[in-house]
Order: C-alpha cells, then sequence, then structure tokens
C-alpha cells in the first residue's frame, strides 16, 4: 500500500459518505447475513492486470467492495476517501491479499483544486489512468420542510459537484491524449468511467430531495459526456442498485430499523449479494463491451418496478417520527466526525 498526501480541508457537515462502514454485510437469501459471502466468478484470471483503477469513497462500503474485486483481477488501485486511517487500512488489506499495488489517499472531492492536485500526482504516479469509479456519496432521510440549505449542500456538493471535479479533472486528461492519438491518426485507447446510482433517478425520491436532484444531474452528465467524449474512446455508464446493505446506508437511510424483513417487499425475496455488484461492475469497467456507453443499468431484484424503490412509506411518520430520525442521524454525525479527527 502506498500513500499520497493532498491538503483538503474537511468540513463540518451533517453528512455521510454512503460506503462509510468497515463491517460490510452481504445480505443471503437463505441466511440473515453474511460478510463472507461466496463470490460468484464470472470473469478470467487476471482480466484486469494491467489496468489503473480509481475508486472515489473507496475506503468502506460498495466501494470496498467494487475494488476488492477489481484487484482481484488484477488492476492496481487508487483509493482515496475522507478518512485518512480508513481507506489506509482498507488499501493496506487488499494489497495484502491480491499482490497488487493499492495507493491510498486522503481526499475531500468537494475541494476542486485538491481534486486536481490529486489527479495530477496519479498521472505523474504512473501514467494515465484507465478508468474511474465515481462512488463517493452522501444522503440522509428528511421531510424536505426540514432541511436546511446547509443539509441540502451537504449532499449537492459530493454527489454532484465532486463527482464532477473528478470526472472533469480524469476526463480532460483523457481527452487531450486522445487528441494527439487522433492527429497522428492513431486509435485513442478505451477508457471507461462507472458512477455509482440511485433507483429513484428514474421516478423521484421522496424524502430524499437532494439525492434525487444530485444523483439525476450525474445521470444526464453520464449520457451527455457519453456522447461528448465517446470519439476520444471515453466511455460513461453508471449503475443504478437497489439495496445492499451497508452499515452507513442503514444510518441515515432507516435509522434504528434492521434489514431483515424487507426481504419480503422484493419481488426475488431479497436483498442484493455483494457479488453479484461486483461482478455488474467489473463487466462495465473491462474491455470487451467498448461500444457499450451512455447506459444507467438498475440491479435492484425488480424492487423500482414493483414498489417505486423509493421512500414514498416514511409519508405516514408524524414530528415525534421524524425527531427520532433527525437525532439519531446526528449521533452517527457526531460518532463519524470523531473517526475523521482521529
Amino acid at each position: 500500500m502506498e500513500s499520497h498526501s493532498t491538503r483538503c480541508p474537511f468540513h463540518s457537515l451533517i453528512l455521510t459518505v454512503l460506503c462509510s462502514t468497515h463491517n460490510i454485510r452481504a445480505m443471503r437469501h437463505d441466511a440473515p447475513s453474511s460478510s463472507t459471502t461466496r463470490l460468484v466468478h464470472m470473469f478470467k484470471n487476471e482480466l484486469l492486470k494491467g489496468k489503473r483503477f480509481l475508486v472515489t469513497g473507496g475506503g468502506t462500503g460498495l466501494g470496498r467492495e467494487m475494488a476488492t474485486q477489481f484487484a482481484a483481477l488484477g488492476a492496481e488501485l487508487y483509493l482515496c476517501g475522507r478518512r485518512r486511517e480508513v481507506v489506509e487500512a482498507t488499501a493496506r488489506e487488499i494489497a495484502a491479499r491480491h499482490g497488487v499495488r493499492v495507493h491510498a489517499q486522503a481526499l475531500d472531492i468537494r475541494d476542486a483544486e485538491a481534486v486536481e492536485r490529486y489527479v495530477e500526482s496519479i498521472w505523474q504516479d504512473g501514467g494515465a489512468l484507465d478508468g474511474l469509479l465515481n462512488n463517493a456519496a452522501g444522503n440522509f432521510i428528511s421531510r424536505t420542510e426540514d432541511l436546511s440549505h446547509r443539509g441540502f449542500d451537504a449532499v449537492a456538493n459530493i454527489v454532484m459537484h465532486g463527482t464532477f471535479y473528478v470526472t472533469h479533472s480524469v476526463g480532460r486528461r483523457w481527452v487531450a491524449a486522445a487528441r494527439e492519438a487522433l492527429a497522428r491518426d492513431e486509435v485513442p485507447p478505451t477508457r471507461s468511467v462507472l458512477s455509482i446510482l440511485v433507483t429513484w433517478v428514474f421516478n423521484g425520491g421522496p424524502y430524499v430531495v437532494p439525492s434525487a436532484m444530485a444523483k439525476s444531474a450525474i445521470a444526464n452528465m453520464t449520457k451527455s459526456l457519453a456522447a461528448e467524449w465517446g470519439r476520444y474512446g471515453v466511455r460513461l455508464n453508471a449503475i443504478a442498485p437497489g439495496e445492499f446493505p451497508t452499515e452507513g446506508m442503514n444510518a441515515r437511510l432507516s435509522p434504528g430499523q434492521k434489514t431483515i424483513g424487507r426481504e419480503a417487499l422484493n419481488p426475488m425475496q431479497r436483498v442484493g449479494r455483494m457479488s453479484e455488484l461486483q461482478n455488474l461492475a467489473t463487466f462495465l469497467m473491462a474491455d470487451g463491451v467498448d461500444w457499450m456507453t451512455g447506459q444507467i443499468l438498475t440491479i435492484d431484484g425488480g424492487n423500482a418496478l414493483a414498489t417505486g424503490g423509493n421512500f414514498y412509506a416514511y409519508r405516514s411518520y408524524d414530528d415525534e417520527d421524524w425527531g427520532r430520525i433527525r437525532d439519531t442521524i446526528r449521533t452517527q454525525d457526531l460518532k463519524d466526525r470523531v473517526g475523521r479527527q482521529d
């Protein structure tokens, strides 16, 4: 594991990177929960050998799980996240397990200048990236009339602004190199951007309006840049996952609730298995389907089709219920802020 340092301010906001959990739990159809759900191998060994990927929010949660799969298939990784100790620990663990180079960086992607310095350091370290996974995000459940402007910005600044900053910083370097290649009558290499969205980009997200708005912006960034940058060999796709339980997700989107029991609401009677998300992400980042771009793939067991896949069920909550939710989220926020300061 290698660590780089970039100066980037951390702000005290009521938010979380959705993938902020040390203890990932993959739910199985026939068992309460398991962090050791067997990986279903779909790909040949060393499929990603020689590839260099950047994963934002790569220290925890879904980002960590997808990064682990990339490393298992031979990719060199650059992981960034807001908590230095967490992202460095993840990098050490993945590197030791899979024998690949994994670099760790504490980074606040809301800081455009810090993002630019970091991406430049990657290019200086070993050349161009081959892929970018936009996974870092923030969200919490709230009645929209109770939101403060600061609370809205806490989500939008990470999900929309931060994701664009990273995509722009990486993408413009790819475009510049592709233009040089085209000027020499050469075909530029194919590069991939994969962004993690939510199913409510399709039908709205009551009680998570900042996330619904910001994720919808990234959905349209994906489609727009797929058309604009396609001639430079840059392809952009996205995944809209359903429920793949993590501690961070439960802490702010269903405070005080358990995943057990919610499987019955899903057409396939279960929640997602991490290996399923890992395999889909690998498919979209690997070579072989280079003509596929500008697409958003849903993986949720059909939940959004059957139920809307959003938080409309919270409409029955009263002031007392929402007060308990706010207290639970604030407690988690304080815990996370203390963790970032350690």
